[in-house]
């Protein structure tokens, strides 16, 4: 990402503080600029998210730096000096601002009482409910599904007087069939043409699930013995966090740590180098989950034109990324500024998505009392939220608004006018919605 003009909504000095859902860099991802801008507060975040965000915020910062010499070295960059939205000194600043809040212990934070609830979706991931004089708000996060893998379903919601609620999936329901079964098969049709299965993964969360699940194929001799391997440094690092907190995981220590070591580490380049130059059958994890930077654009490059290699592509993918392209039926991506013409098979594994389906997210939110004061959607593509109003509006009877740039979400009820409620409702900062993808 290169330096963005967009003024911050609020001078950052003015923010008392921040809490935060969870790790991902679409929620957290601008905090070293609300620092370097004059953020003074404290960020409030769960004990794993407080180990997993120094990861992220590094490793996007480095990447960022890397990003603005190239374009500034080979001049394709729209600015004359191109500069990162932040650098390695602004994340290591927001780092420093981290401060732990447990799970389910209510702490009065700036002058409201702040609980969090854990919401699935990723290691650490929570749900947010605040209350003060005026009333109780509840941000869901991110929502995880019930069936996950690797963090168990969210919690039952608590009551709240206001839910804002993400809807990323708002617009559909996850295809049926066994998460296990269905990997099985692609891996094995991608096998069985003696070639290099590619997956890409996000570094956090997904390359964890994704080899916890090759790790049980593997022990039930549903897919081939084939070498497996885990080219990100930033996955390897954020490996040792979830066994550090276990206990916040479905599977048991040991068996993600027989899981992890299953999937051979790629820590260097010239690892990576070397693994290009490897033709024999194999699978290969790499970040990032939607081809957006990262390992995976390098094994593409050696892979992709080869008819016996399977792009598997196993989460979400955002409109306007390579993956979302290619699941659209492009084969002509371009990596490392040049045009590369694929002919690898690409195929699409959506049962290892981290985020709730719409079924899954009614499900949650008809848990408690409807709350009074409404539901307000966030987090979703434009299409998706309206499709979820809809879906809510007409199954639940209740107000349902979709949250818009530049109008405050609040406590009280939105007249449709517009005009920013009374009561503004501290939300998280984020660049564009699903840059984790989850």
């Amino acid at each position: 990402l290169l330096r963005i003009s967009r003024p911050v909504p609020l001078p950052p000095s003015d923010i008392d503080d921040i809490v935060l859902t969870h790790a991902h860099l679409d929620h957290s991802g601008f905090l070293p600029v609300l620092v370097r801008e004059g953020f003074k507060g404290d960020v409030w975040v769960s004990p794993p998210t407080r180990g997993l965000l120094p990861i992220l915020l590094m490793d996007a910062a480095r990447l960022q730096e890397e990003d603005a010499r190239h374009a500034s070295a080979g001049g394709y960059s729209r600015h004359k000096t191109p500069k990162p939205l932040f650098d390695s000194d602004d994340a290591e600043r927001a780092i420093r601002k981290l401060r732990r809040l447990d799970f389910g212990i209510p702490r009065e934070i700036a002058g409201v009482m702040v609980t969090l609830h854990r919401a699935g979706h990723l290691l650490g991931a929570a749900s947010v409910h605040m209350e003060d004089d005026v009333g109780s708000t509840l941000f869901s996060g991110d929502l995880g599904r019930t069936s996950d893998l690797l963090v168990p379903a969210p919690e039952p919601r608590p009551h709240a007087d206001r839910v804002v609620l993400e809807s990323t999936y708002g617009d559909r329901e996850h295809p049926p069939g066994d998460p296990l079964e269905l990997l099985a098969e692609a891996v094995s049709e991608g096998l069985e043409a003696g070639g290099t299965v590619l997956i890409p993964s996000f570094a956090v969360g997904r390359a964890q699930t994704l080899a916890l699940a090759l790790h049980r194929l593997r022990e039930k001799g549903r897919i081939p013995h084939v070498p497996m391997y885990l080219n990100s440094p930033m996955a390897l690092a954020a490996s040792e966090v979830h066994l550090d907190h276990a206990e916040e995981l479905r599977p048991a220590r040991r068996e993600l740590e027989a899981a992890l070591e299953a999937v051979a580490p790629v820590a260097t380049v010239n690892e990576s180098k070397e693994l290009n130059r490897n033709r024999d059958a194999k699978i290969i994890l790499a970040g990032a989950g939607m081809l957006s930077g990262g390992r995976i654009l390098h094994h593409l490059e050696a892979f992709g034109r080869d008819p016996s290699t399977t792009l598997l592509m196993a989460g979400y993918q955002a409109a306007g990324t390579r993956g979302r392209r290619l699941l659209e039926g492009d084969r002509r991506v371009r990596v490392h500024g040049r045009w590369l013409e694929l002919n690898c098979r690409v195929s699409m594994l959506d049962t290892f998505s981290g985020h709730a389906d719409r079924l899954e997210l009614e499900s949650w939110l008809t848990g408690n009392d409807m709350p009074e004061k409404g539901v307000a959607l966030v987090h979703g593509e434009p299409e998706a939220m309206e499709s979820f109003r809809q879906y809510l509006e007409e199954r639940l009877r209740i107000g349902v608004e979709v949250a818009e740039e530049g109008r405050v979400l609040g406590l009280d009820p939105w007249n449709g006018s517009g005009e920013p409620s009374a009561a503004a409702a501290l939300h998280e900062p984020g660049p564009h919605p699903h840059t984790d993808g989850s």
